[in-house]
């Protein structure tokens, strides 16, 4: 089968969940700067869920861009990736309303750990089941060794949050994603000169 379905089917799952954020958002109780201060934590958190699913979706299409064709199994890890991250705007919700809380904070990180996860799941299936060069074989191997680091940052965000200060594992995400950005920029720019 050729990606373009897939692809297209994917950047429509994930533009609804990036609006069902912004539907999320509370309302101020009124037009003051104090009142949208109050809501600052909702604030953070929808741009975190939104900049983290964006780049997401950025790293994708980076990554199928010399695949040609994909199988069944590329077709259901794509489904169970999209799955989890259809939850992620009901994550983003609790944590917005209580931000402080471990409960809220390990809730949002189990479900950005299983999209994560499904990424990498997804980059070897794609290695390994689907036409593509070698180049884009040897982009999908670092890649996955980025994504696990990617994993690491997170679990520590999560067993701090658990533990000691709950915050930390969205500020993990903003960590992990700021390094996978930046990390995969250069190995672009990198594969560029080849």
């Amino acid at each position: 089968m050729k990606k373009d379905r897939v692809a297209a089917f994917t950047d429509a799952v994930l533009a609804i969940i990036m609006t069902i954020l912004v539907l999320a958002l509370e309302k101020p109780e009124s037009p003051t700067l104090a009142a949208l201060w109050e809501l600052r934590y909702s604030f953070f958190s929808y741009v975190l869920s939104f900049f983290w699913l964006g780049s997401m979706w950025v790293n994708i299409h980076n990554e199928w861009e010399t695949i040609e064709k994909i199988n069944a199994k590329t077709l259901w890890v794509t489904l169970i990736l999209l799955f989890f991250c259809s939850v992620i705007p009901y994550a983003t919700d609790l944590v917005s309303h209580d931000f402080n809380n471990k409960v809220t904070q390990g809730f949002y990180g189990v479900f950005v750990l299983l999209v994560t996860l499904s990424n990498v799941w997804l980059s070897r299936v794609l290695e390994h089941g689907d036409e593509s060069t070698q180049i884009s074989v040897d982009m999908l191997k670092k890649r996955r060794i980025l994504l696990w680091i990617d994993i690491g940052i997170k679990i520590v965000g999560m067993v701090i949050a658990l533990t000691v200060y709950p915050p930390a594992m969205m500020y993990s995400v903003i960590l992990a994603a700021s390094f996978l950005m930046l990390s995969i920029h250069k190995m672009k720019l990198d594969w560029s000169d080849v």
